[in-house]
C-alpha cells in the first residue's frame, strides 16, 4: 500500500488500524469472518475498472471478453458447490438478492409468509421500514415458547389461512438445523413459491452439513462472507425457468454495472469452497460452536433453543442482570466483539434486547478448536460477570492478546503494520 501511503495517509492509517484491530479483537460477530489473501487481492485488482453492464457474451459496451471469463468461472463453480440449475452472481449484497426475488415474483401487496425477526428472521424478510415490509403483505411465523425452535405445524395453519403467494424461510439468527423439505411441503399445500435465505449456512450447505435447500426451492439467495468466507455481496440460485426473470430482475431491473472486482473475488472464494480443506473449516466452526455453548452453559447462561446445530448461537442474558447492549459494549472493550441479539419473545427493545449472538467462523478461521472456545467463554464470563471493575476488563483484554497472537492474522500485513 505504498502509493496510499503516500498519497492519503489518513485512510492508509485507517486501514492499517482496522488490520490492528481485526489481529487484536476476538470475532465473535456470527455474521463476520476473515477472508483469504487471495480473495483480498482479486477484490483489490484492476477489474474495479470495468464497466460490464450486461451479462457475459451480451454487453452493453465493449472490451468485456476478460470479466466475461471471471464472470463465467464464478458461476459454474457455485452450480457445482450447491447443484443449482442456474446461478446470478451480480447482485452487490444478500439484502439486493432478496429484493430481486420478491420483484421477480410478487406483486405490491402479495401476501410472504416469512420468519418474524424477534426470533431469527432477517430485516428483508418482511421489517416495516425494510422495502419488504413496506412493499408486500407479511405474516411471520415464529419459534414454540417451549422449545425456541420453528413451529412447523404453526407455519402450516399461517399458510392455509392466509394463502401467501410466496414463503420465505431462513433466518439470521437461528441456532437449529431448518427443514426445506418441510417448507416445501407446506407451500406445495397452499401453491405457494418457496424462497430460502442461506446468506448464514452456505458454507455449511456448501460442505454438506446442512440440507441444501436447492432440492426444494425455486429461488436460494445468499452472501458470499458469513460462512462462506468470501468477499461480501450475494448471489441468486434459482430452477432454470425463471432464470431470465431473475436476471432482468437484477440488470437492469435492480442493479447497473456488476462490481466485477467483487465477482472475481466471490469466484476465487467458491474455488476454496469446493476444496477438501473448506469442509474440514466447516467442521470445525460446527465443532467450536458446541463446545463454546456448552462451555456458556456450564458456566451459567442459558443457551437459547437449548444449544446450536450451526454456527451461532444466542445466549439469554436475563438472569445476569445485563441488557444485550450492555454486555456487547463492556466485551468490545475487553477485545471480544459480539452483537446484541433479540430473544424469542423479548421483553426488551431490538435496541437494547436480552441476549447476545454469538458466532465462531471467523475464531476458526485464525485456527482455533475447542479448548480455545472453552477459554473464550471463561473471559466472556469473567466480564459479564463483573462488568464495571476496569481491574476485570484490563486481565482479560491482556488475556486476549496472548491468546490472538497465537492465531495471528493477515501476518504480512501486521509485518507492515508493526514497521509502519
Amino acid at each position: 500500500m505504498a502509493s496510499l501511503k503516500r498519497f492519503d495517509p489518513d485512510i492508509y492509517r485507517a486501514i492499517l488500524n482496522e488490520t490492528k484491530r481485526e489481529h487484536e479483537n476476538l470475532e465473535l460477530i456470527a455474521s463476520e469472518n476473515f477472508v483469504s489473501e487471495a480473495v483480498l487481492e482479486a477484490q483489490g485488482s484492476v477489474l474495479t475498472n470495468k464497466y460490464a453492464e450486461g451479462y457475459p457474451h451480451a454487453r452493453w459496451y465493449n472490451g468485456c471478453h476478460n470479466v466475461d471469463t471471471v464472470e463465467e468461472i464464478a458461476v459454474e463453480r457455485a452450480k457445482k458447490i450447491f447443484g443449482a440449475e442456474h446461478v446470478n452472481v451480480q447482485p452487490h449484497s444478500g439484502t439486493q438478492a432478496n429484493m430481486v426475488i420478491y420483484f421477480a415474483m410478487l406483486k405490491p401487496g402479495d401476501t410472504v409468509l416469512a420468519m418474524d425477526l424477534a426470533c431469527g428472521g432477517h430485516l428483508s424478510h418482511g421489517h416495516p421500514h425494510n422495502f419488504s415490509g413496506k412493499f408486500y403483505k407479511i405474516v411471520p411465523y415464529g419459534v414454540s415458547r417451549e422449545t425456541e425452535t420453528i413451529d412447523y405445524d404453526q407455519v402450516q395453519a399461517l399458510a392455509k389461512e392466509h394463502r401467501p403467494k410466496m414463503i420465505l424461510a431462513g433466518a439470521s439468527a437461528y441456532p437449529r438445523l431448518i427443514d426445506f423439505k418441510r417448507f416445501r411441503q407446506i407451500a406445495d399445500s397452499v401453491g405457494a413459491f418457496l424462497f430460502v435465505d442461506i446468506a448464514h449456512i452456505a458454507g455449511l450447505v456448501a460442505a454438506g452439513l446442512h440440507q441444501n435447500p436447492v432440492e426444494y426451492a425455486e429461488f436460494v439467495s445468499s452472501t458470499t462472507h458469513k460462512t462462506m468466507r468470501g468477499p461480501r455481496g450475494g448471489f441468486i440460485m434459482c430452477r432454470r425457468q425463471f432464470a431470465k426473470m431473475i436476471d432482468s430482475n437484477v440488470f437492469p431491473g435492480l442493479q447497473g454495472g456488476p462490481l466485477m472486482h467483487v465477482i472475481a473475488a466471490k469466484a476465487v472464494c467458491f474455488k476454496e469452497a469446493l476444496s477438501p480443506e473448506f469442509k474440514s473449516y466447516q467442521k470445525r466452526i460446527l465443532k467450536n460452536c458446541k463446545a463454546f455453548a456448552s462451555e456458556m452453559a456450564r458456566l451459567g447462561y442459558r443457551i437459547v433453543a437449548g444449544g446450536t446445530d450451526t454456527h451461532l448461537f444466542l445466549v439469554d442474558l436475563t438472569s445476569k442482570n445485563i441488557t444485550g447492549k450492555e454486555a456487547a459494549a463492556v466485551l468490545d472493550r475487553a477485545g471480544i466483539t459480539v452483537n446484541k441479539n433479540l430473544i424469542p419473545y423479548d421483553k426488551q427493545s431490538p435496541f437494547v434486547t436480552s441476549g447476545v449472538r454469538i458466532g465462531t467462523p471467523a475464531v476458526t478461521t485464525r485456527g482455533m478448536k475447542e479448548p480455545e472456545m472453552r477459554f473464550i467463554a471463561q473471559l466472556i464470563d469473567r466480564v459479564l460477570s463483573e462488568p464495571t471493575s476496569e481491574r476485570v476488563l484490563d486481565e482479560v483484554r491482556k488475556e486476549v492478546k496472548k491468546l490472538v497472537n497465537r492465531f495471528p492474522l493477515y501476518k504480512n500485513l501486521i509485518k507492515r503494520l508493526k514497521n509502519s
